[in-house]
């Protein structure tokens, strides 16, 4: 059992490996959405093409000893690495919490090691998730997809029935779909929320069944509405990602550049895209990335949401 070992020795390897796979999560979080190979070439300088020297790919202390800088050219290097560094890092000490918390005494002796390196992927991926949809306005198959089926095929060691789980994954990608995408679509002519984010919605429910589903959901729902206000005040509009404003252009170039068939069968499959138009104007037409939202708050439940809703469940019925 893990509880034999020294503490200080689990958290060191927690954090070890949080900030082993933090640093591969940077390298997740620029391929995947460009559709590149994750594991080759190796990573190499954003302003040279130099490949990065192993001393040089030191999660987090690298950065932090080259001062932000490629020791190849001089190029800044985004603080977002080391901070997806560092959020690894925590990852793998608060999973490790988690798991220690879970582990019952008549598990099998490896059942902590899978759901260690199970709930760890889950939080990395929804990481990646996070800093992905921010940019792009893309929620990767990979990542929602692959969770709910690592969330369905981990139930029985989690000690969540598997019906609970297929059931959560299936009711939580219909809500979304119906919801904010068929019926948004008919009242309003466009989806109020994507596809990506009903499979976000299905892992969130592989994971935790219908209460994590609809925690995801609401939470995500007030602390999205929360900071799109919060922004809209400070900056006076919603402006959409760089990277979603330069695929439009390319792609309305490319539309230029047909004719007949060809430009019919782009524009029918450019009508089907909600970011292949313009934002309307003011906050009510704004176009936002919601899928960060509800992976932070998948995050919120997967460390301390099922007490809180446990907590307020008791509540109204004693009430």
């Amino acid at each position: 059992m893990l509880s034999d070992f020294p503490y200080w020795f689990l958290a060191s390897v927690a954090v070890a490996l949080g900030l082993t796979f933090g640093s591969f999560l940077n390298v997740v979080i620029y391929r995947l959405p460009r559709g590149e190979n994750v594991a080759h070439p190796p990573s190499r300088c954003p302003g040279c093409g130099a490949q990065i020297r192993a001393i040089d790919n030191i999660p987090l202390f690298s950065w932090l000893l080259l001062r932000g800088k490629a020791r190849c050219c001089g190029v800044k290097i985004s603080p977002r690495y080391p901070l997806v560094e560092l959020v690894g890092g925590l990852s793998g000490w608060a999973v490790l919490e988690k798991v220690l918390a879970d582990t019952l005494r008549g598990d099998p002796w490896w059942t902590p090691l899978v759901l260690f390196a199970a709930y760890l992927a889950l939080g990395l991926g929804l990481v990646a998730a996070i800093f992905i949809d921010l940019e792009f306005m893309l929620l990767p198959d990979e990542i929602t997809i692959g969770g709910a089926l690592l969330g369905t095929a981990t139930a029985s060691l989690r000690h969540v029935p598997w019906v609970t789980s297929i059931a959560g994954a299936l009711g939580g990608f219909l809500v979304v779909w119906l919801l904010f995408d068929v019926l948004y679509r008919l009242i309003r002519g466009h989806p109020g929320m994507g596809l990506g984010d009903a499979k976000l919605m299905m892992l969130a429910g592989a994971w935790f069944g219908w209460k994590g589903a609809v925690f995801a959901l609401l939470a995500g729902a007030v602390q999205g509405t929360l900071v799109t206000l919060v922004v809209f005040v400070a900056k006076g509009r919603i402006e959409e990602p760089a990277a979603v404003k330069a695929e439009r252009a390319q792609m309305m170039a490319h539309l230029e550049s047909l004719e007949g068939e060809a430009r019919a069968e782009l524009e029918k499959e450019l009508g089907r895209d909600p970011l292949a138009t313009e934002p309307g104007e003011g906050i009510g037409r704004a176009r936002i990335p919601f899928g960060p939202f509800l992976a932070i708050a998948t995050l919120e439940y997967l460390f301390f949401g099922e007490a809180l809703v446990d907590a307020y469940l008791g509540f109204l019925w004693n009430a």
